[in-house]
């Protein structure tokens, strides 16, 4: 039996054949309130970078790109994202990919029920139940990092996709400041970075976070103050 917070995990299915793509998320919607569904890992690489899904499950051979691949493209900037990875048959290579990438799990098809809902369960309970996540800016406010939202007094404060790159970022680096340069890379990357931009950017963040949460070390960059 799910929790009810549980039915809010957001999952991605990754599946390039019709017929078992359709078949796992209608299994999946039995579950779960956001599923979302993709027939190539360009079409999931999109899906994970607007809609964020807590779990991405993937086949591993696509054409275009393996599901590997994906994970390991999202790996590079993304480290919280779960995977399980799907695959027709067991390959040593695979296997040691797996670890390294920080997988779930990796299993051979088919799947069964009594296999992937224990798996379910345990992503689901990482996203909501797992302290970690949570970076308190005062005793009733705090920052979630898994589900990218802030909520404060237990309401959720809307962000910009901006504002939650600029807010994960500093929490990443905490105590550390967040440098010019690192802003520039993570939040605006190819594009630049004008002192007023990064100054209207750090107003508008200031203006939703409790008093104070924001300081900027001269010179160097911007941190965050935690609560805990």
């Amino acid at each position: 039996m799910l929790k009810e917070e549980y039915k809010k995990l957001k999952v991605l299915y990754v599946e390039d054949e019709d017929f078992i793509r359709e078949n796992a998320v209608s299994y999946l919607k039995r579950f779960f309130e956001n599923v979302y569904e993709a027939n190539d890992a360009f079409t999931a690489l999109d899906i994970i970078e607007k809609q964020k899904p807590h779990l991405v499950i993937t086949d591993i051979k696509m054409p275009k790109l393996s599901g590997l691949d994906m994970v390991r493209k999202v790996r590079q900037n993304d480290k919280k994202t779960q995977f399980i990875v799907l695959s027709a048959f067991t390959d040593k290579n695979y296997l040691l990919d797996a670890i390294d990438l920080g997988l779930v799990k990796y299993l051979t098809k088919p799947i069964k029920h009594d296999t992937i809902f224990p798996l379910l369960l345990q992503c689901a309970k990482e996203s909501f139940e797992d302290e970690s996540n949570k970076k308190y800016l005062t005793e009733t406010a705090y920052y979630d990092s898994f589900e990218s939202i802030l909520r404060i007094e237990e309401e959720e404060i809307k962000l910009t996709k901006s504002e939650i790159s600029l807010l994960e970022l500093l929490c990443k680096q905490h105590p550390k400041p967040a440098t010019y340069e690192q802003l520039q890379s993570d939040i605006w990357q190819d594009e630049y970075m004008s002192e007023n931009a990064l100054r209207l950017l750090i107003r508008d963040l200031r203006k939703k976070l409790p008093t104070n949460c924001i300081k900027n070390i001269s010179k160097l960059g911007y941190k965050i103050e935690l609560y805990r």
